[in-house]
């Protein structure tokens, strides 16, 4: 394996039921059941280390669920405390912030005995209250910002997720007011891999073409500049409900954001929902295997590289 090149291959695992376009504990049985064994089956295959974000209610619902990464060596991280839309970094004021994150950070180092430093926000929603909330919180890292993707309107927060197109391409020290930008800080942010579109999960499953050519991409950046692949991927991605009778649940009462965000972000989102995803999932760890990219979790990697 190259030395200085690095795949941190990193999930969000939560109740989201994809096919159903909401939140449902039913699904997170699935995730538990099914998504899970075969992510990790796919990981061991592989020889990858990775770091799973859990939201407090799936882990504190299926405990197991968090305890079932530990003996493959993998990173338990937080993914906040939920997937409810009123529960998004980017509108929840600076002391709910906190008490999110504590209180999260908490319930996953008491079911899997880590030490839990790393942090993604549901959605990648957050605002210029988060780092100084994570830093006053414990946590060391954070992987919320997508440098340089733009998500054209189908995301929640897409306001504040401009800041994206201007945020640092390489791991940085977030400024403790600004998320976005560098500063002194001693909070890690190690942003997402993307171009435009994102390098992730539902993008290789909607564009499998477009994530070849991106992958690509990808791979002359980190050649060239040492930059980490990093992509997300959800365990909710592998599993099949399609037995359930599928209604595009409105969160939204503008019929433009109803549009974008639910009806058609949410037809897009399952093609090659299910087992179909993961063939498409082990052609990307094994072509940065074969590039002799090392496959480690986030927290090994900000150790490695001095950043924490």
């Amino acid at each position: 394996m190259n030395s200085d090149r690095y795949c941190l291959w990193s999930n969000d695992v939560e109740t989201t039921s994809i096919w159903l376009n909401t939140l449902r504990d039913a699904t997170g049985e699935k995730v538990l059941r099914e998504g899970m064994p075969m992510l990790l089956d796919i990981y061991e295959k592989f020889g990858v280390k990775s770091t799973f974000f859990f939201t407090g209610y799936i882990a504190r619902l299926y405990p197991d669920i968090v305890k079932m990464i530990i003996k493959y060596g993998h990173e338990v991280a937080s993914h906040g405390k939920s997937h409810l839309k009123e529960n998004g970094f980017d509108i929840m004021p600076f002391e709910k912030q906190k008490r999110h994150l504590s209180e999260t950070k908490k319930l996953l180092e008491d079911i899997s005995g880590q030490k839990v430093i790393s942090f993604r926000a549901p959605a990648l929603r957050v605002n210029n209250f988060t780092a100084k909330a994570l830093i006053e919180t414990g946590y060391l890292i954070d992987s919320s910002v997508a440098s340089q993707r733009f998500d054209f309107f189908l995301s929640f927060g897409g306001l504040t997720k401009l800041k994206w197109l201007t945020a640092p391409r390489l791991p940085y020290h977030t400024n403790e007011s600004n998320i976005f930008i560098k500063g002194n800080s001693n909070l890690v942010e190690v942003p997402l891999s993307a171009f435009i579109f994102p390098y992730l999960g539902t993008t290789m499953r909607i564009f499998p073409r477009l994530t070849a050519f991106q992958r690509n991409v990808m791979y002359l950046e980190a050649k060239m500049i040492g930059k980490p692949i990093v992509f997300d991927i959800h365990p909710n991605e592998f599993i099949d409900e399609s037995d359930d009778e599928r209604q595009i649940e409105r969160r939204s009462s503008n019929p433009l954001a109803y549009f974008f965000q639910d009806w058609l972000r949410s037809n897009l989102k399952v093609k090659n929902l299910g087992p179909k995803a993961g063939p498409l999932y082990e052609e990307q760890l094994n072509y940065f295997k074969n590039k002799e990219f090392q496959s480690i979790t986030i927290k090994e990697y900000c150790k490695i590289k001095q950043l924490i």
